[in-house]
């Protein structure tokens, strides 16, 4: 299987970088390819604009969904749009690996998500969720918290994980692109728990992945030229 971890944290000593070195490790022993998306060590721009395109549909206003046609149409993203674009097409598994900063994902991965997840690439009028162009691929989240379990669930101060906490970026992100989610993985208060709690999350944190990565994909679900079903020009107003 080819996996694809996207991870967003800045500090290479991190708990997060702990956490996507032993998932790593262990898919690629299991006999897994295993590419990394460092956002932070490669230096990813989260900020949309013109600069995502090499070519222009239209030079009197910007309107990005029709830009990013126009890209998928000729081939003219910038080149590290194009690069991230070939990693997740190539995956059968996605990781997103990250810290919860403000209850949603760092900025840096909200960004990787506009940018590279665009229309006439990861999604087309008609082609969401159910019917959605990574049909037949899996995905999951895998983040740290410094909320402890008390924190979450119904009631609680921060709202239940995957209804509320999580519903972005699985719901409408993940599964928005067809992707068949796998449970979350969460390492509640990692900054409160000591060397023997870490060690026991890295621990699980291997059994999560790998059995992630022995669940069947179809690779021959996926829609990989998204404007051949619809028609040219399809977005319609600025917004």
């Amino acid at each position: 299987m080819n996996v694809l971890i996207v991870y967003a944290h800045p500090e290479p000593a991190s708990f997060n970088a702990a956490m996507r070195d032993r998932a790593r490790d262990a898919l690629t022993r299991a006999g897994h390819e295993v590419v990394i998306s460092d956002l932070y060590g490669e230096g990813f721009n989260p900020v949309a604009g013109r600069h995502d395109f090499l070519s222009v549909a239209d030079e009197q206003v910007f309107h990005y969904q029709t830009e990013q046609a126009h890209a998928a149409r000729h081939g003219s993203y910038a080149p590290d749009i194009t690069r991230e674009q070939k990693r997740v097409a190539d995956a059968d598994l996605l990781i997103l690996q990250f810290p919860l900063w403000w209850g949603g994902v760092p900025a840096i991965l909200k960004g990787w998500g506009e940018r590279v997840f665009s229309y006439g690439f990861g999604y087309a009028d008609g082609l969401r969720f159910d019917t959605g162009v990574f049909r037949g691929r899996r995905a999951m989240v895998s983040l740290t918290s410094g909320g402890t379990t008390a924190r979450f669930g119904a009631g609680a101060a921060y709202g239940e994980l995957e209804r509320q906490v999580l519903w972005q970026i699985q719901h409408l992100g993940l599964e928005y692109m067809g992707y068949e989610l796998e449970p979350p993985f969460v390492a509640y208060g990692a900054p409160r728990v000591d060397a023997a709690g870490r060690a026991a999350y890295l621990d699980a944190l291997e059994e999560h992945v790998l059995r992630a990565a022995e669940k069947p994909v179809d690779r021959s679900l996926k829609i990989e030229s998204p404007l051949d079903l619809v028609p040219d020009g399809a977005w319609r107003q600025q917004r």
